[in-house]
Order: C-alpha cells, then structure tokens, then sequence
C-alpha cells in the first residue's frame, strides 16, 4: 500500500475503533493511534514521533480524527505532510469550552489562578495551566478538511464549528439527529456516507450540507 489512513480517537475511545473505517479506504492501510496523551503539551511530545514512525513510507496520509483527537491533531501535526483530514465533531475552539465549562461550575478566572487545579462536578479538573498554554498557542491548520457536525453536540457550539470552517475553507456537514458522540446505527450510517461522499467530491471546500 502506498496510502495510509490514521484514526485518532477522542476521549473515552480507543485505537480499535479505526477498524469501523477500513472497509471506507480499500486501497490504503488503516490504523489507529492509541495515544496517552491528556493535554495538547503531553500530545506535543507524543503526535509528531508516532506520525514521523507510521507515515514515512507512505506517499499519501489520510487523518480522521474524533473531538479532543482533532484538537490534538491540529495542535500538533499542522506542519506534516497530510493530504486530508477528516474531523468528527472537532474540538476548535479550546479556550471556549474551557470558559463554558468554568461558568457551568462558577469558578471565576481569579479562583482557577489562584488554585492551579479545580474539580468539577461532571468530571472534569479545570487547569490554569492548560487554559494559559491554550491561549498561548493558537490553532493554525491549513490542510484540507471535512468536518462532520451533530446538531445536538452539546459540547462544541455551531458558532465556533462554523467560525473554524470558514476560516479555514472546510466543508461541514451537520446531521440533524447527530450528537457529539456519533454512535448509533443511524448516527455510523450516516458518519460513513459522509466520508464516502467527501471521497467523490471536487468541489471547492466551502459548502454546507445539513442531512
């Protein structure tokens, strides 16, 4: 094979969910990242040497990359050779949901300095180490991309979703019934006549499409 697709899971997934992608790309290999990292400074460190490792021998490299994964991603791997990407309900805006997710708990951003680490109620430990190295290193992504988006994702906003895609000319698709986590029957179908239709398009990456 002379092409390779990397699959790089968001939180809570896994490696082995890459195998959902092989019958999508017959003629390339598929693989799955089973990172460690937990912040984009620890991805740093991990991302660019597993990519280095897998990809050299491949002429052409396909990512598809799920929430938080995606962030990683784009964090990280934003200078490689990367012909596509493939983004599931992409985390682009991290300081943005960090903020919301400080709101929801009323932890202001003298408290979360002053503390260094806050726990939250739905799980989450609110760092003002990782909110600083955020803003002190913004996204630039510039390699051409498909999103997909559910409508219901209570996690990352249409309005940051949408900013990302036009800021980087990407197509997005949103599923009406879609979640964060795309998981269903309904949801997987739908995820998989995404990319296969994604695969056949040569228009321009600046459309909309709502399914």
């Amino acid at each position: 094979m002379e092409k390779i697709v990397v699959y790089i899971h968001g939180k809570g997934g896994n490696a082995a969910e890459s195998e959902h992608y092989a019958p999508l790309f017959a003629n390339h290999d598929v693989v799955g990242f089973d990172y460690k990292a937990k912040t984009p400074y620890e991805a740093v460190a991990e991302f660019p040497i597993y990519f280095d490792t897998v990809c050299k021998n491949y002429k052409s490299v396909t990512i598809i990359a799920n929430s938080i994964g995606a962030y990683y991603v784009m964090h990280t791997l934003a200078k490689k050779k990367i012909d596509r990407a493939f983004f599931i309900s992409p985390v682009v805006d991290m300081e943005m949901l960090i903020l919301t997710m400080m709101r929801r708990s009323n932890v202001t951003e003298n408290e979360l300095r002053e503390k260094k680490e806050i726990s939250t109620a739905f799980g989450e430990t609110l760092s003002w180490k990782y909110l600083c190295y955020v803003r002190e290193h913004p996204l630039t992504w510039e390699i051409p991309t498909d999103i997909l988006y559910g409508k219901n994702d209570e996690l990352v906003s249409y309005e940051s979703i949408l900013k990302f895609k036009n800021q980087i000319g990407a197509t997005l698709t949103v599923m009406n019934n879609g979640e964060h986590w795309f998981h269903t029957k309904e949801q997987m179908n739908f995820l998989d006549t995404w990319i296969k239709k994604s695969m056949l398009c040569i228009e321009p990456f600046n459309n909309i499409r709502i399914g």
